[in-house]
């Protein structure tokens, strides 16, 4: 399992490798020091995890994960208890608190499940995504999400009653996301196939589609035709 420390202190740095040397499955590939670095690095390297600490100097730990394309596992390590609520709203893996048990690492480091050896492209449905909206954050897989929906530069995401802005335009999602899930429906949104409960047809030839939470997508006839070509109507 491929890991990357994100700290700004460096003898924290050195205490997670200390720490981390008694677990042999754990290869550390990487640290980083600031968001910046850290962002550039976790893209380079694809790591299976990150120890990532919230307060940096240039920004904090969520800003770093607002940033990617894709989410890894995530263990936030900090000085700070005032940041536990955010992290499991982002459904970090584990929130350890500095100085860092040995007995809490390992905890930790069970929760992790298996990872392949690497992320296929496009993302996978058991994929996940991080979004950060304001003051809240989730780690979303994309199975879990009913609607994209355009606004601008931005995207609105639909999933568990949530729908928070991600930083990435409608169509830079469309190129990461499995067309075997989801569907570009028209020019503002994408649905995932799975969350669509009931289509209804026009005497036009356009389709309505009806998703599992009650929301109503029109679509084109052009793109209609090739929902139904898709789903073998």
């Amino acid at each position: 399992m491929k890991a990357i420390i994100v700290d700004d202190e460096r003898l924290a740095r050195m205490e997670m490798r200390r720490l981390l040397a008694a677990h042999a499955d754990v290869q550390i590939v990487g640290e980083a020091a600031d968001v910046a670095s850290a962002k550039a690095m976790i893209e380079d390297l694809n790591p299976d995890l990150v120890f990532l600490d919230i307060q940096m100097p240039d920004g904090t730990g969520f800003d770093v994960l607002g940033q990617l394309a894709d989410a890894p596992d995530v263990i936030f390590t900090t000085a700070f208890d005032s940041y536990a609520m955010q992290a499991f709203e982002a459904n970090a893996l584990d929130y350890l608190l500095k100085p860092i048990e040995h007995t809490r690492l390992a905890s930790a480091l069970q929760k992790i499940k298996p990872q392949p050896e690497a992320q296929e492209r496009p993302m996978q449905r058991d994929s996940k995504i991080f979004i950060k909206d304001g003051e809240r954050c989730w780690f979303v897989k994309l199975d879990a999400i009913t609607l994209c929906e355009s606004e601008g530069n931005y995207t609105r995401v639909y999933f568990d009653g949530n729908r928070p802005l991600l930083l990435r335009s409608l169509n830079q999602l469309e190129q990461r996301l499995d067309p075997s899930l989801f569907f570009r429906a028209s020019r503002r949104h994408i649905v995932n196939l799975d969350h669509v409960a009931n289509v209804t047809p026009s005497s036009t030839g356009a389709l309505t589609l009806q998703m599992n939470d009650g929301l109503l997508i029109e679509m084109s006839r052009r793109r209609a035709a090739e929902f139904k070509q898709l789903m073998h109507l």
